[in-house]
């Protein structure tokens, strides 16, 4: 039987100025309305470029999404997926109206819930059950409707002996666990969620993973699902969406979509060079061997080349993680970044590797806020073989084997 249309995106681009908050200068916004005024097409939509973080670009217009148009049916569970900067996220801040598309527009069937970052839609001066209560306003519930929703959410978050204390004084899993909760339970046809699923404990992870499962197949409502863990989107989601640098690169069959992601990430180089404008970037990755190949018994070592402009990076680090061909996170590890020290090395000499594609994504960070730069699925490597045989490794944990590996 035939569902009728959740959401249907018309033509949607999304422009943003670097370096500026709104459209721009006052002579770019006057030049806009002396446009508008005549019946002319805005001067600025025809300039700009794809969002490529991994060089510097020459436009100060970004093009974040470039004329994407798709459909999804009431009680679809859609998997959006893509690198870092490919516009997924921008994708669902228009469809939850947090801002405005540039051209183009929506047509949503139903009330949107939206989970895009840990604690989204929550007043932290306000207790965790007053902030329920906000949500379910905001989404146009009555009380009564509420009521009968709150010891279920409530029960789902785990955080029962916290309800009564302002959110601002929960820890981020906390904070996660009650947002998922109120998002998934309340009375929406449509519910958004943004690598909700990076925060908390793998046992946490399968309970949102089923709960957005019933929500889906069980309720018929519809999902949209972004996340960089492919295991995870292929068990939730039957149709995916691919987006590269703001371009919608394919959209349908999940295997179809999924494959060809994988089939895009291993088809970069194996060494990554840019040049950027941050305080702190990475600013080389390789491994030793640009051949690639190894056995699992081999040393394989990656050099990194950060490039630091602050006087002191106390308290950083660069970590690393190695991913499968299914952007699981294997294994994470990590060095404190040194004030007077640009060059690291990683070397890696384990068998716990088995046959298969593997890339690293690198973080540069310090604790409790948002990264300084980000590198996805960079310095792809394949093991040809293996001398031990593992067991079928457990599908959502983060951290599934312990790799031997040493800093210098």
């Amino acid at each position: 039987m035939k569902h009728s249309l959740a959401i249907k995106a018309e033509n949607i681009s999304k422009q943003y100025r670097l370096g500026e908050v709104g459209t721009g200068t006052i002579t770019h916004d006057l030049n806009r309305f002396w446009a508008k005024l005549r019946g002319k097409e805005d001067p600025y939509l025809k300039i700009g470029e794809a969002n490529d973080r991994s060089r510097k670009g020459d436009s100060e217009y970004v093009w974040s999404l470039r004329d994407i148009n798709f459909e999804i049916e009431q009680g679809d569970a859609v998997g959006i997926i893509g690198r870092n900067g490919a516009g997924k996220s921008t994708l669902l801040k228009l469809l939850s109206k947090v801002t405005k598309p540039t051209t183009g527009s929506f047509k949503v069937n139903g009330r949107i819930a939206s989970l895009l970052e840990v604690g989204t839609g929550f007043n932290p001066e306000m207790t965790g059950r007053e902030n329920i209560y906000l949500n379910g306003a905001i989404l146009g519930m009555r009380k009564h409707e509420i009521d009968r929703k709150f010891d279920e959410i409530v029960d789902f978050s785990g955080v029962e002996r916290y309800i009564d204390t302002p959110v601002k004084r929960y820890s981020s899993g906390m904070y996660v666990r009650l947002a998922f909760a109120v998002a998934a339970h309340l009375e929406s046809e449509i519910l958004i969620v943004d690598e909700v699923l990076a925060v908390g404990d793998a046992e946490f992870q399968k309970k949102c993973l089923g709960k957005m499962g019933d929500v889906s197949k069980g309720e018929g409502r519809t999902v949209l699902f972004v996340s960089h863990n492919m295991a995870a989107v292929k068990n939730l989601c039957s149709t995916g969406i691919l987006l590269d640098k703001g371009l919608l690169k394919a959209s349908g069959n999940i295997d179809d979509v999924t494959s060809l992601y994988r089939n895009l990430g291993m088809s970069r180089l194996n060494k990554y060079e840019v040049t950027k404008t941050k305080d702190i970037y990475l600013k080389k990755a390789e491994i030793e061997n640009l051949n690639a190949e190894f056995y699992s018994n081999e040393i394989i070592s990656f050099n990194f080349e950060i490039e630091n402009k602050l006087n002191d990076i106390s308290n950083s680090f660069i970590l690393v993680r190695i991913m499968d061909s299914d952007e699981q996170v294997l294994f994470s590890t990590q060095v404190p970044i040194q004030n007077n020290k640009n060059n690291y090395k990683l070397i890696i000499q384990d068998e716990s590797l088995v046959k298969g594609n593997y890339s690293l994504s690198i973080y540069l960070y310090t604790p409790g806020s948002a990264p300084y730069d980000v590198v996805d699925s960079c310095c792809a490597f394949t093991i040809l073989n293996n001398n031990k045989e593992f067991a079928h490794l457990e599908t959502f944990n983060i951290g599934k084997v312990y790799i031997s590996t040493n800093w210098i």
